[in-house]
């Protein structure tokens, strides 16, 4: 098994390299700029049909009055997903370009929103039709962000731009400046609409879905299911943000199967598509990546370690809320060979037993879209709409995954007890060889403090008035872990110290009003891109590791140290 995950963490600068590919990281960040749009839009579809549950039901004008923001929001999220993936993908090219030759990211918004519409959107009486504007329209908007975003960098590159002489104000000759990439996007985008509709009497979202249709309807079978969660799960493994990778290549699947799954439960039928983010969210990754809900219960309340016993209580709430970087830098389970195997079966099994339940005992697949830190036991019965299977298999998957995490946490319970034994010999001998020295010796090592630092005085962190802080994970989560330790440190040692929580790829915006950037284990692979960034803005930059992560976040005084070093070093 040591030999199996060393040639696996050889693999692993490749996959660092992919998962900081320009393209997959434009659609997740795109994606993650849209969240707020689709969390709002399923407050009001289980306002609308949850208590349909219940036997009541509301009048078709009620009705139709609490769908109207859902069809006004996430029915365009196509739409809007195509700009926020354009944005983003216009701030990675911008970081190779000259700061005097910048592509416009409103512009590439505009482009590609103009793009997207061609591709997707019917002509109608009176205007255009909405059938393709939303989830179902997904593969276009990012089609319509890459090619636009890419016009615009070869335009701008080198610098083939309608040119104004100097006395003309920037805003004006930046309109002039994105003139004719926009419009050679926007003529590219009428071609190839009419090239479609000429060979498939179709738009082009509609011919690009039934292209991937067998695509789809594999990626939801019991084979399609084990090789994307399995291999989320294999990437987390060896250190590198799994859902980074993964979640790009099938984020229109998933949201297709989540909006088909709706109406269908809707009008009463049975919500069949098992690939949905629900299943990612409460069933793969029940409790975090790994399935690792009952982990820091089994290390709390079973471990015979000190240590692990200690990790376990640490973890547990943060993992109970997906949140599960505590116990997979803590114990830990990243590159741990003894846990390589249940990391990845537990999430396998998981979503097989969830398609049988689809399948075979009819239960709904995922209907809503909720947050990902709601507790999995919680939002595997919200996200299917309260079915009666639902809690019957919340039940199940936690039996299950502590039977498949069970041996494999003796096994390592084992080996730590072993080691606390071995150090605690050490230290008695070491003990017992420092009785033979000498009173005055022994008198001094008794007054020595515990700790170099010292605790409960200033720190003393910096001369200016305010030291802005901004830690970046993969979702926010971890992140704010980190944040809530540096603002107790700093509100309890009086240093002046103000900590953001962010997400990598939502920090763009905001990143100038900040010092120094920290990056969490999840997202430190992107190290030398952001640096571009901080660099032109002259904010210092810092990446973590795992175990030193954690750390970090139990110990607000600690945290406050590594900060002042990081300042005092750069």
């Amino acid at each position: 098994m040591d030999r199996l995950v060393q040639q696996i963490e050889k693999m692993k600068p490749f996959f660092e390299k992919v998962s900081r590919n320009k393209y997959l990281r434009a659609v997740k960040d795109g994606f993650v700029a849209a969240i707020p749009v689709i969390l709002f839009s399923s407050v009001f579809m289980l306002l609308a049909y949850v208590p349909n549950i219940f036997g009541f039901y509301w009048s078709e004008s009620v009705e139709s009055l609490l769908v109207k923001p859902y069809n006004y929001s996430m029915g365009i999220v196509a739409l809007l997903v195509a700009s926020t993936t354009a944005k983003n993908l216009t701030d990675s090219f911008n970081r190779d370009l000259p700061a005097q030759r910048q592509i416009s990211g409103v512009s590439t918004m505009l482009a590609a929103i103009v793009g997207f519409l061609l591709l997707s959107s019917d002509a109608i009486e009176g205007g255009f039709g909405s059938g393709y504007l939303g989830t179902t329209g997904l593969l276009s908007a990012f089609v319509s962000a890459f090619l636009s975003v890419n016009v615009y960098n070869f335009f701008i590159k080198n610098n083939i731009v309608v040119k104004m002489p100097e006395e003309v104000p920037p805003n004006i000759a930046q309109t002039f400046t994105d003139l004719i990439p926009f419009s050679v996007s926007t003529l590219l985008f009428f071609g190839i609409d009419q090239l479609i509709r000429y060979l498939f009497d179709a738009n082009f979202a509609q011919a690009v879905i039934e292209m991937f249709q067998p695509l789809f309807s594999a990626a939801d079978g019991y084979v399609g299911l084990a090789l994307i969660f399995g291999a989320m799960s294999f990437f987390w493994f060896i250190g590198i943000h799994g859902p980074s990778i993964v979640e790009p290549a099938i984020s229109a699947i998933v949201y297709v199967n989540l909006d088909a799954n709706l109406e269908l439960f809707r009008q009463g039928e049975q919500a069949i598509h098992s690939l949905t983010p629900g299943i990612q969210h409460f069933v793969a990754t029940l409790g975090g990546t790994g399935a690792t809900f009952v982990v820091p219960y089994m290390f709390m309340w079973l471990s015979k370690s000190k240590q692990n016993k200690a990790v376990g209580k640490a973890s547990v709430i943060p993992t109970s809320f997906g949140v599960n970087e505590p116990i997979l830098f803590g114990a830990p389970i990243v590159l741990n060979p003894v846990f390589f195997i249940p990391f990845i079966v537990a999430p396998i099994v998981n979503v097989w037993l969830f398609k049988f339940f689809v399948d075979v005992l009819g239960m709904n697949s995922f209907v809503y879209f909720l947050p990902w830190t709601t507790p999995g036991p919680l939002g595997l019965p919200m996200g299917t709409g309260f079915a009666m299977w639902s809690f019957v298999l919340a039940v199940l998957l936690i039996v299950v995954d502590v039977l498949i995490y069970y041996p494999f946490f003796k096994v390592y319970d084992r080996q730590k007890v072993e080691e606390e034994k071995r150090t605690a010999a050490e230290e008695a001998t070491k003990t017992h060889d420092d009785v033979s020295t000498s009173p005055e010796v022994e008198q001094e090592v008794q007054d020595k403090p515990v700790a170099e630092d010292n605790v409960g005085e200033p720190l003393e962190l910096s001369e200016q008035e305010e030291v802005n802080v901004l830690v970046l994970c993969a979702g926010g989560g971890t992140s704010a872990m980190l944040a809530n330790s540096l603002n107790k440190g700093a509100k309890e040692y009086g240093e002046p110290i103000s900590a953001g929580a962010g997400t990598y790829g939502g920090h763009y915006d905001i990143m100038q009003e900040y010092d120094l950037i920290v990056l969490a284990p999840q997202v430190a692979s992107n190290y030398e891109d952001i640096k571009k960034d901080t660099d032109k803005l002259g904010i210092k930059l810092v990446k973590t590791s795992g175990v030193e992560y954690v750390n970090l976040t139990r110990d607000p005084e600690g945290s406050l140290k590594f900060i002042k070093d990081i300042l005092k070093e750069q």
